[in-house]
């Protein structure tokens, strides 16, 4: 009977465990996502970075070698709506970083909201909310999970990359007045800045960390990745003769230091106070912190991502990330928090660099092309300024000039569409109304159909070739296309939950929110589409 009773009250205890361990949470979860981070990123600076900062979450924890976005286009805006909706354009709204509504013929950006006012910082840069996300996040889902016990807190340079993965309930959402070198939020969140975010502006880093000027972590002969420092292919910051280091950035203005590491570093700071003030990952409940680097996006957008400007950004950031996790390490504990890191969208080379490398490539500049489209149907019609703009690779028809014609408007649209397959640069011509019979491949199309957004979207979608760039000058560089160096983004999982190892199957953007709602047994958030990566789940 003893025996019997001694075999009961282990099998009763294996069985309180497995509840225990079932119920058993993240103190916080840290959604970490490198703007404008290429997947070959992680492998290209390698050997260069430490043992403790990329390395370790990828040999520590679960790498996802062919993460994807599933639509068009990549941009910032919809990339972060992305990864914190779990789902695409076409259910969560965000078109692009920006468009023009159709109800009114305005521009709209992502998330501009007039209703609100700045809290702290300027006028213009306050005027912003979540008001154009259709879809809960899943940092909404978390705080309803908790009856609003758990708290969320956003931080980025970028308003953009702060306000979606915030979501609709944050508890504090904040982005950079870059004039002032301030972080600062809206009435949407808060009527006054927490103490802590007052003091830490007080401090005034920016201006400290523009004062360092830039020079390579390490010795520029060092930098055998990257491309000669003084070449025609990257921008230069204003003032300077030269595109080559040293940046003297205390010559700068002060909003520069978003295209500096600095503007990284800082935002490192910012979080790690967020931490200890608002006490995350210190109480009863799983608390998110929601961090976006967008000074990577900026450099590469300026000096390409084959510049030595990018090389040492990234050598940068690896130890910017070794600390935070020796931080987080220390405040809320080591194997107590679950992280994510991913990117929002890749990048594409600079054409003229390929181009010297006989790879075929090229320069397609909207301007002239919509110049050139109205004058064809002024001719053909009569009619003056039926295009609007042509914009992140869309042709946008001028409604209110068509709407006091009589011409109907598949007929401009036909004719623009046999106008634009012309130009050699340009790939595919589609029109988004009746994209389902488009003679495209398969896996555009879907991309396509999930990117398009009808009062948000233009018209007719221009599909350039490979390695052609929808630019705006000839040096530096952009994204925004369905091509692999645009949409192969990096997906690391680390810490509490997590099983190490690395995923080799394809999976989406989307599939990132919906793995947390697993991992935290919470609800995904309302427009979600995407499936758990069950093998990072332990």
């Amino acid at each position: 009977m003893r025996i019997l009773l001694l075999i009961c009250l282990i099998a009763s205890f294996h069985v309180s465990a497995q509840k225990q361990n079932l119920s058993s949470k993240p103190k916080l979860v840290v959604g970490i996502v490198l703007d404008q981070m290429r997947h070959d990123l992680l492998y290209r600076f390698q050997e260069r970075y430490g043992q403790n900062g990329f390395r370790r979450l990828m040999h520590e924890g679960n790498s996802c070698e062919n993460a994807l976005i599933n639509y068009l286009p990549s941009y910032t805006a919809p990339g972060h709506a992305c990864i914190y909706t779990g789902t695409v354009p076409a259910l969560h709204g965000i078109a692009s970083n920006d468009w023009i509504e159709r109800q009114t013929g305005a521009w709209m950006y992502c998330t501009q909201d007039k209703s609100v006012e700045a809290v702290g910082g300027t006028s213009r840069a306050g005027k912003m909310s979540p008001k154009n996300l259709w879809a809960s996040t899943i940092t909404d889902e978390l705080r309803l999970s908790s009856n609003f016990n758990s708290k969320v807190i956003a931080v980025s340079v970028k308003d953009r990359a702060s306000i979606i993965p915030g979501g609709h309930t944050s508890n504090g959402t904040y982005w950079m007045d870059d004039s002032l070198g301030e972080f600062m939020t809206s009435t949407y969140f808060t009527n006054n800045l927490p103490q802590w975010v007052k003091d830490f502006n007080s401090r005034k880093l920016a201006k400290q960390y523009m004062n360092k000027e830039w020079n390579t972590l390490f010795p520029i002969s060092s930098y055998i990745q990257s491309t000669d420092d003084s070449n025609s292919y990257e921008g230069k910051f204003s003032g300077e003769s030269a595109s080559s280091f040293p940046h003297l950035t205390s010559r700068l203005k002060l909003s520069d230091i978003k295209r500096t590491p600095y503007g990284n570093e800082i935002l490192a700071d910012f979080a790690k106070e967020a931490i200890l003030s608002e006490k995350l990952g210190m109480g009863s409940y799983t608390d998110f912190l929601s961090v976006s680097f967008s000074s990577t996006d900026y450099i590469g957008h300026m000096f390409g991502p084959n510049s030595i400007e990018l090389e040492d950004t990234y050598l940068r950031i690896d130890k910017t990330i070794e600390d935070l996790l020796n931080f987080l390490d220390e405040h809320i504990g080591e194997g107590d928090y679950t992280i994510f890191l991913t990117a929002d969208h890749g990048v594409a080379h600079n054409p003229q660099f390929l181009i010297d490398r006989k790879i075929p490539s090229g320069f397609f500049f909207a301007k002239p092309f919509k110049e050139s489209l109205n004058t064809h149907l002024n001719n053909v019609f009569k009619i003056q300024n039926l295009v609007k703009d042509v914009s992140e690779n869309f042709v946008w028809l001028n409604d209110s000039v068509l709407n006091s014609t009589k011409v109907n408007r598949q007929v401009i649209v036909n004719e623009i569409v046999l106008q634009a397959r012309k130009y050699p640069e340009i790939h595919f011509v589609v029109d988004m109304e009746n994209i389902a019979i488009a003679p495209i491949p398969s896996t555009i199309k879907e991309m396509a159909i999930n990117g398009y957004v009808p009062n948000r979207s233009g018209d007719i979608l221009l599909l350039l070739k490979p390695a052609w760039l929808d630019a705006y000058a000839k040096t530096g560089t952009t994204h925004g296309t369905w091509n692999p160096y645009d949409t192969h983004i990096p997906l690391i999982w680390y810490g509490w939950g997590i099983k190490k190892g690395i995923t080799y199957r394809e999976v989406t953007m989307c599939d990132i929110s919906a793995t947390l709602a697993s991992l935290l047994h919470i609800q995904m958030p309302n427009a979600s589409i995407g499936k758990p990566i069950l093998e990072v789940i332990k």
